[in-house]
């Protein structure tokens, strides 16, 4: 009884609830099997997204305790839904580019252009941006300022505050009051093999 029950639930998340996520988050591209259910992505942030308005205008699922500013200036790649995750603030004004399989930990702060140096209500004329790599991630309570390149196959752990650029296959870690560099492996999981929902 219960294999049937699921196989039935499986066959609606795959057929209706997998279109209504697509219709509803055109930019939502992330793997069919080991991430999510469809009716879970619903579950979690239609409600609080898209019909009570918080952040309602960027096409892929973002918590509402975060906050996405120029969701038009964002390339993003696929599994990779920046503010999917609590807490997270991006100010994207300056042009934010992330890659492929980029996840952000809570609370990150990732902010691509400063503010006006004699008036400070309003954004700097000098766009500065964010650069990051495939096969990121990002640790909670981190901070990414404009101008920073991040390479592929990093990983950046909690609480770090990026400032410079960081190379390609690196670990970067606080550690006596500042950023340690450790060089890593080439990243695993094939990504491009996924099948995408």
């Amino acid at each position: 009884m219960k294999k049937t029950v699921k196989k039935i639930l499986i066959f609606f998340d795959n057929t209706i609830f997998r279109n209504l996520v697509k219709w509803i988050y055109p930019k939502y591209k992330r793997q069919r099997k080991g991430y999510i259910y469809n009716f879970q992505i619903l579950k979690k942030y239609f409600f609080m997204q898209k019909i009570l308005g918080f952040n309602r205008s960027v096409p892929w699922p973002v918590d509402f305790r975060s906050k996405i500013l120029g969701h038009e200036y964002i390339k993003k790649g696929i599994m990779c839904d920046p503010g999917d995750n609590i807490g997270i603030y991006i100010n994207a004004y300056g042009g934010l580019i992330l890659g492929n399989n980029v996840n952000i930990g809570q609370n990150t702060v990732i902010t691509t252009t400063n503010h006006d140096i004699y008036d400070h209500r309003k954004i700097s004329d000098k766009k500065m941006g964010v650069t990051i790599g495939n096969n990121v991630w990002i640790g909670a309570n981190c901070s990414i300022v404009a101008g920073v390149k991040i390479g592929n196959n990093v990983t950046i752990g909690a609480g770090c505050t990026i400032r410079k650029n960081i190379p390609s296959n690196t670990i970067v870690i606080h550690k006596e009051n500042q950023l340690s560099f450790i060089k890593k492996r080439k990243y695993l999981w094939e990504y491009e093999k996924e099948v995408l929902n």
